[in-house]
């Protein structure tokens, strides 16, 4: 006879698949993890995950979104930083997606989902270099390139493993190109 599981509310259950399809996708590779595994490792059946999800690039989704919203609160502390400690900061913090920012890209034509949330990363890294260039006064003909060199470096960076010491070198250097922000 099968026993009853305690009950659980749904974002708890929700939650749990989300922890299992980072563990697997992160280990594994996302590729490489199919539906059936994600949920034998959540300890659901099979149908219950896509209770949850849509699919499995919404699951992907909910990971990278786990992920971020796990690393993003912790910004504050190194908010007095200079900029090249900062982003060499959400570099190392972000290390452990990095086999998925392959996995992104690929799904980005395939996926409105994963599409929108690669915006979204954009947006938000975007703007968090904005700021932070138009307060060291870089040109405004200029901030929007800047912005995107910035944010295409930690993609780089996180897509291209690189020991601290090359990922120190090259965020001093993409910091050195803006004034006063090196200090």
């Amino acid at each position: 006879m099968a026993r009853n599981k305690r009950p659980q509310a749904a974002d708890e259950k929700r939650d749990e698949i989300v922890a299992a399809a980072r563990n697997l996708f992160i280990e594994g590779g996302y590729e490489a993890t199919s539906m059936n595994r994600l949920a034998k490792e959540a300890g659901v059946a099979a149908n219950t995950i896509y209770w949850y999800f849509d699919d499995k690039d919404d699951v992907l989704v909910a990971v990278l979104s786990a992920v971020m919203a796990d690393v993003w609160p912790m910004y504050q502390a190194v908010s007095d930083e200079p900029i090249a400690a900062r982003v060499l900061w959400i570099v190392q913090r972000l290390t452990e997606m990095r086999g998925l920012v392959t996995t992104v890209h690929a799904r980005v034509p395939h996926s409105p989902a994963v599409a929108e949330w690669h915006n979204n990363f954009h947006l938000l890294t975007g703007s968090l270099f904005r700021a932070e260039l138009e307060a060291a006064g870089v040109s405004p003909e200029t901030v929007d390139a800047e912005v995107m060199i910035a944010v295409f470096t930690v993609e780089g960076l996180l897509m291209h493993a690189r020991d601290e010491s090359e990922q120190r070198s090259v965020c001093e250097t993409l910091a050195s190109r803006w004034p006063s922000t090196t200090g």
